[in-house]
């Protein structure tokens, strides 16, 4: 039976896993190479555990460190002719940043009207998306055709998506 984990290191693993992805796509959007991504994804995650002193804003954290490295990694290349100058790494890094942070609103205004949903639509669109199902085995298990299924997914993805409008317009700055 393995050791039970300390609360800062059960602490950092749930904050780094909730910005894993994001993180993951920040650095990729700076490097050219899924290589050197995975290596300064590797020196991101070393530096953040070492450095860990519990959640004040760790997302900020964690893109300010990620960002460093990627520079660090484009200083230590700097002589390759294929590497992107200081400013087109802070611009591709601050749209990235921009556009990760749109992504969360859009999926939390998703996950808002997905709640909205009668059940028995929500269910369907989540047995529907889950990978693996099969339009085919999910329509005999309902006793429905593939088709009528499509339909009737079609029609609750456009309410979903009228909703994710009508949330994300609330919520605009005037």
């Amino acid at each position: 039976m393995p050791p039970p984990l300390d609360p800062q290191h059960d602490q950092f693993l749930r904050l780094y896993a909730e910005q894993e992805q994001a993180l993951h796509g920040y650095v990729r959007s700076m490097l050219p190479d899924r290589h050197e991504t995975s290596e300064v994804m590797q020196e991101v995650i070393v530096t953040l555990w070492q450095k860990f002193e519990g959640a004040v804003d760790f997302r900020h954290w964690a893109f300010g460190v990620a960002r460093m490295k990627v520079l660090h990694h484009l200083q230590r290349r700097k002589r390759d002719r294929h590497v992107f100058g200081e400013e087109l790494i802070q611009q591709l890094a601050d749209r990235q940043a921009e556009l990760e942070e749109r992504h969360v609103t859009q999926r939390e205004a998703l996950e808002h009207c997905l709640e909205k949903l009668p059940e028995v639509q929500r269910e369907l669109v989540l047995t529907a998306y889950t990978k693996g199902t099969r339009m085919d085995d999910l329509a005999a298990r309902r006793g429905e055709t593939a088709m009528a299924i499509y339909k009737k997914l079609h029609r609750i993805r456009q309410a979903l998506l009228e909703c994710v409008r009508r949330t994300l317009a609330q919520e605009e700055p005037i």
